[in-house]
């Protein structure tokens, strides 16, 4: 269904950020050794790298994921307070605490998340198969300290809004998408793993129509991001997970198609996606090619021969 939504457009992202010349694998940090520097739990490091307040460099040393300037770290623990300003700002809290934090009632907190006003930052599917989401406790703060909001704190839901929930209106999968895409993007220090980004949200029916290429979907496959893994493959916790992070409104299919035709037009226009290698045959030289000719020819001379001597018989 349609509604408020956080979206994200590609031409919007930052730039991601590269190493610098001359650096060294010796100069930067796994992501568990940065946690432990920074005195964060690695759920906590991953989160602060997507929201982007953490700066990674990509792992030069072939592993493929992402590494921490030694730089980076130093810039973090500069000021006295700010790692323990970090630790804040990725606090994520769930239904029951951010109830508690905004000072309303649970179900008037899944109303105002249903509608899209408070946008999820993580989820997980828990032992029952029941989807929890996770909220940054700053944007929750925020959201409450602002006056504008008072009315759909304290006062009656709107008799529009009432209608729109009682029809079953639920913007908490899409808007986590939004932001996911955002994190995505943030990463994506290729164009090709840019398009692969917006891919990542789309069944791959909807791909194979934008991306009619099948060498380009290939390369898309080589950088699509890694899925949120609840549950083994099949398991009704992962197609749980795979509903919620692939579109389903119209509108929203409509933009990420749109999107993706112009990441990977971009990224044709930067560096074509690979092809096999056509097999060059060389020419014979003159007198083999002329030799060949003489055999084609005596072979056509006898064929016909024999046809005629078929015929006669």
């Amino acid at each position: 269904m349609s509604g408020n939504t956080a979206t994200h457009e590609i031409t919007a992202t930052t730039e991601p950020v590269t190493t610098k010349r001359g650096t060294t694998r010796d100069n930067s940090l796994a992501p568990s050794r940065a946690a432990r520097e920074l005195g964060l739990k690695r759920r906590d490091f991953d989160l602060a790298v997507r929201l982007g307040r953490i700066r990674t460099v990509p792992d030069e040393g072939g592993g493929g994921g992402r590494r921490v300037d030694r730089d980076e770290i130093e810039r973090l623990r500069a000021r006295e307070g700010q790692a323990e300003a970090l630790r804040d700002s990725v606090r994520a809290v769930g239904t029951t605490e951010g109830a508690a934090l905004m000072d309303v009632t649970r179900a008037r907190f899944t109303r105002l998340a249903r509608l899209g006003l408070l946008v999820p930052v993580a989820f997980y599917v828990n032992r029952y198969r029941a989807v929890v989401w996770l909220y940054l406790a700053d944007d929750l703060r925020q959201f409450a300290a602002d006056e504008r909001n008072a009315a759909l704190l304290r006062g009656r839901t709107p008799e529009g809004l009432r209608d729109q929930l009682t029809e079953g209106l639920d913007l908490r999968p899409r808007n986590w998408r939004g932001r996911h895409l955002g994190f995505l993007l943030r990463q994506a220090d290729d164009p090709w793993a840019r398009a692969a980004a917006v891919a990542s949200l789309l069944d791959p029916v909807e791909v194979s129509e934008v991306v009619k290429d099948p060498y380009e979907r290939s390369h898309l496959n080589r950088f699509r991001p890694v899925s949120p893994a609840h549950g083994s493959p099949g398991s009704p916790a992962a197609q749980l997970v795979e509903e919620i992070t692939t579109a389903a409104d119209p509108d929203e299919i409509d933009w990420l198609r749109t999107d993706l035709a112009g990441a990977v037009e971009a990224a044709r226009r930067q560096r074509p996606a690979p092809r096999p290698a056509q097999r060059q045959v060389p020419p014979l030289p003159p007198e083999r090619e002329r030799r060949g000719h003489e055999a084609e020819q005596t072979g056509r001379f006898r064929g016909l021969f024999g046809r005629l001597w078929r015929q006669d018989a």
